[in-house]
């Protein structure tokens, strides 16, 4: 049989459906319209902001200008625009002052961008605007928008994001994903949903089961596709698509353009704009990078030791291993050697947390819970991230 990622079994994918025997329904992509403020832009002007302010390219067919203002972003309405306000948002990040009116004019976007650029709200804005002007669903009908995220946290991150813009429009809002229950999730998409965000694995399982279908989405939107295929999700990912309808809007947001991205690019967007912050693929300029190469484990663990009380009183620390057992017993090394440290110098004892695949959805939330808590009461007391 097919292995799969971390040696699991791959997963049977379905055949796709036969969409020429589907009468689906119309639908409205375009809400947009260029306001006045932004058509009356110099072209020139309009180049400069784009390149030099924004730093951001364009490539593709008759592509909209940026937006300055949110009140620029012609499809929201009062209530989205007021919940905006409402939240502290002044102005467009780069990536939502270009993919905005695009996606509300009812282009498919490549969006190339980082993580922290305001991404995930360049789609969730135009999702509630795209499925509040369609029919209400009924028990039984699939989702209105479906939003694939190759990962447990970031599926959780933008169902939290999708919630708070959708409440106000008592929009209907899911996450499911591997690691909580299947009963539960079953029950909750049966209810009807309007605004799906999954994994692809346990979406296809869901699917399989006929817990729900996806024969009502007309806006599908692919986050963090490079980590798709970093995670082995093509074949699930494929098969998922193979059960939406064709002449669907889709919105597909990377960090990188590697090739196996710039091929699905080409067969799930159908005459996309191009849109790209910065380089593709280069990295955050608020990110100090530096390079130590060590020549074993135990090297640096060593050199991580030695600098580990300096880092912890400056702030938070994340370390990357690449294995779960490896994981835990750094962990546990950590654990010691802090504790030890604390009573030698009189650093508050600091909690070392392992977080991998093989604890449950409940523990992990727990462990970004408390790791969240604890950074907001460190930058209360005026200590740096």
């Amino acid at each position: 049989s097919r292995v799969g990622p971390e040696g699991k079994k791959a997963m049977e994918v379905l055949p796709p459906l036969d969409h020429s025997s589907i009468d689906y329904p119309p639908f409205r992509k375009c809400f947009y319209e260029e306001h006045p403020e932004v058509t009356g832009m110099d072209w020139e002007e309009m180049l400069r902001y784009r390149e030099e302010e924004l730093q951001v390219q364009v490539e593709g067919r008759e592509s909209c200008r940026p937006i300055v203002s949110f009140k620029h972003a012609t499809g929201f309405s009062e209530t989205l625009l007021r919940e905006i306000v409402k939240r502290g948002f002044e102005a467009p990040t780069p990536i939502q002052a270009q993919a905005l009116p695009l996606a509300l004019a009812g282009r498919d976007v490549l969006g190339i961008a980082q993580t922290g650029s305001g991404k995930t709200l360049a789609f969730v804005w135009p999702a509630i605007v795209h499925l509040m002007d369609q029919a209400h669903i009924k028990r039984g009908d699939g989702p209105i928008v479906l939003i694939l995220a190759p990962t447990r946290e970031l599926a959780s991150q933008i169902y939290v994001e999708a919630t708070k813009f959708s409440k106000p429009h008592s929009a209907k809002v899911a996450a499911i994903f591997g690691g909580a229950g299947k009963w539960e999730q079953t029950k909750l998409l049966k209810e009807g949903v309007e605004i799906l965000v999954a994994t692809p694995g346990r979406l296809l399982e869901l699917l399989k089961t006929k817990a729900t279908n996806l024969k009502r989405c007309t806006l599908l939107v692919l986050d963090e596709a490079d980590r798709m295929f970093d995670l082995g999700f093509e074949a699930q990912l494929h098969s998922v698509l193979g059960q939406i309808r064709p002449d669907r809007q889709t919105l597909l947001f990377s960090a990188t353009f590697k090739r196996k991205v710039e091929k699905l690019a080409n067969e799930v967007l159908r005459d996309p704009v191009r849109v790209v912050c910065g380089k593709a693929g280069q990295a955050n300029e608020d990110v100090k990078q530096e390079v130590v190469v060590l020549p074993n484990d135990e090297a640096k663990y060593q050199w991580l030791a030695h600098r580990l009380p300096g880092l912890v009183r400056e702030g938070k620390v994340l370390v990357f291993v690449s294995s779960k057992q490896g994981c835990e017993e750094l962990a546990g090394r950590l654990m010691m050697l802090l504790q030890g440290d604390a009573r030698a110098s009189c650093l508050p004892p600091w909690k070392v947390e392992a977080l991998h695949g093989d604890k449950d959805q409940h523990e992990r939330s727990l462990i970004m819970r408390r790791f969240k808590q604890q950074q907001q009461q460190q930058q209360g007391e005026g200590g740096k991230e």
